[in-house]
């Protein structure tokens, strides 16, 4: 779904998974800065975003998702995954709750599959669920922002900022009152720089939540049974998992970023030593330079200088070995 807001002046077309929003306004550092300092918004309205109501609707979501939902309080935001039936994550859902409605939002182009399972598992709950997406945007206010929110918009607040679920209809009136807009690329930069995974960039088709260091923040590990919790357990009381997320300081006189998938090798290695992991994300920050998300092997040294391709890379733990 095509953004009105990418007629602003400087609108440059995200690409891939996130067509739809502007990369940028045409100054990428200058956007991310806004952002840091609590100004701006970031337009969101490629995500797509369900609802779910009913009687039963966080006693029922409680039985699915990997959070502690059935007493979520009103207006307290939280995030769950949706996981397959040995143990690897198929979706990340980003909620709260108004005291009617669970309002949801998820990766672009998820929600048809994310409902379909919803749908198929709703059985004699008094549950409605609904796609919203043609009709609700997601907009990003970052945090410390003082701009105000439109009356009767449900508002998503976290430590990183507030997301809104406006009406799509009133994006650009919006727009003109809360500007300036910040691009996806300086709002992903500010996702790094917080070592926060995505899905379907820092996941793969085999992904267990505490590679990425979900457990805690999506998983709580008190509540009761759900789909792959069998694994979730195993590798929290017994084992480690296979693979951990860390963030890396990459060579700032490279001119170009390694990209997503680019290998991985200990720098001690040389070019044709054995690949040890795989850069997720990678983004310009405005402070830190050159950096990176990637997925290294859990035993790799935490001291161990890597190459990404033939840029050199030092790590900084995220997920503890």
């Amino acid at each position: 779904m095509k953004s009105p807001l990418l007629s602003l002046p400087g609108a440059v077309p995200a690409e891939g998974v996130d067509e739809g929003v502007a990369a940028h306004y045409g100054d990428l550092f200058r956007e991310q800065r806004a952002l840091a300092d609590g100004t701006g918004f970031v337009d969101l309205s490629h995500r797509g975003v369900l609802t779910v109501t009913g009687e039963d609707r966080l006693s029922w979501l409680h039985l699915l998702l990997t959070q502690h939902v059935s007493e979520l309080p009103v207006g307290e935001a939280t995030e769950a995954l949706v996981l397959s039936a040995n143990g690897h994550i198929e979706h990340a859902l980003y909620l709260v709750d108004d005291g009617v409605t669970v309002w949801i939002h998820v990766e672009p182009d998820t929600q048809e599959a994310l409902i379909a399972y919803l749908e198929s598992m709703k059985f004699f709950y008094r549950v409605e669920v609904a796609d919203r997406t043609a009709d609700i945007a997601v907009v990003h206010l970052p945090a410390g922002s003082i701009a105000p929110v439109p009356v009767g918009v449900v508002v998503r607040e976290t430590a990183y900022g507030r997301d809104l679920f406006l009406p799509r209809a009133d994006l650009e009136s919006f727009a003109e009152k809360t500007g300036p807009a910040a691009g996806l690329l300086a709002y992903e930069a500010l996702r790094v720089e917080h070592h926060r995974p995505r899905l379907g960039f820092e996941t793969d088709h085999r992904t267990i939540p505490h590679e990425l260091g979900w457990i805690g923040t999506a998983v709580h590990l008190q509540k009761g049974c759900y789909r792959g919790q069998e694994t979730v357990a195993r590798v929290q009381n017994l084992g480690k998992p296979p693979r951990r997320l860390v963030f890396l300081h990459l060579d700032g006189s490279e001119v170009h970023l390694p990209p997503a998938g680019a290998d991985i090798r200990l720098a001690a290695d040389g070019p044709d030593g054995r690949k040890i992991g795989f850069i997720t994300t990678s983004v310009r920050h405005h402070e830190l330079g050159p950096v990176a998300l990637a997925l290294v092997k859990r035993n790799v040294p935490v001291d161990a200088e890597l190459v990404a391709e033939t840029t050199a890379a030092a790590q900084e733990v995220v997920v503890e070995p």
